[in-house]
C-alpha cells in the first residue's frame, strides 16, 4: 500500500492538538503522527528541557507521541517537534526544515509551504497514512 502524509496547518498548539487527539480516535496509530511549530517562547538556555515540558502538554492530548524536542534549525530557529519528524529534523541539521520534511517524504512543491507556515508561527499536524485513510485524516 502507498502511504500519503496528510497536513494540516493550525493557527495555535491547541487547535493542532485536538486534531491529533481527533485522528487518535479515528484510529490512526499516533507513531507516525507528528506536530511541529516554532518556538516562541522567551526560555532561558534550556530549550531541551522546555521542549519536553511542552511535549508532556502535547502527549495528554495525542497518547505521547515519540520523540518530542526542542531543535535549532538554521533559518527559522528552535522549533518543537513531537512524534516522527522530529527524529527526520535532528538528522537533517544541514538541509533545515525543507531537507528534513523532503527527507520525511513530503512533495518539494508542499515543504518550502510547511516551512513559511511554521516560520509565521503556526502549529502543522502530519499523519502518514494509507492513501485511502489519508482522505479520513484530511476531514
Amino acid at each position: 500500500m502507498n502511504q500519503t502524509t496528510a497536513i494540516g496547518t493550525f493557527t495555535n498548539r491547541d487547535q493542532a492538538e485536538k486534531a491529533v487527539h481527533m485522528l487518535r480516535d479515528k484510529g490512526f496509530d499516533e507513531k507516525k503522527v507528528s506536530i511541529l511549530a516554532k518556538d516562541a517562547r522567551n526560555h532561558g538556555n534550556d530549550s531541551v528541557s522546555d521542549g519536553a515540558a511542552w511535549g508532556a502538554g502535547v502527549g495528554g492530548a495525542t497518547a505521547l507521541l515519540a520523540g518530542v524536542g526542542a531543535v535549532a534549525v538554521p533559518g527559522i530557529g528552535p522549533l518543537l517537534a513531537a512524534g516522527p519528524i522530529a527524529a527526520a529534523l535532528t538528522g537533517a541539521v544541514g538541509g533545515g526544515l525543507v531537507g528534513a520534511l523532503a527527507d520525511y517524504g513530503i512533495p518539494a512543491g508542499r515543504t518550502h509551504h510547511i516551512e513559511g507556515e511554521v516560520k509565521a508561527g503556526k502549529t502543522v499536524a502530519l499523519v502518514k497514512a494509507e492513501d485511502r485513510r489519508a482522505h479520513q485524516a484530511a476531514d
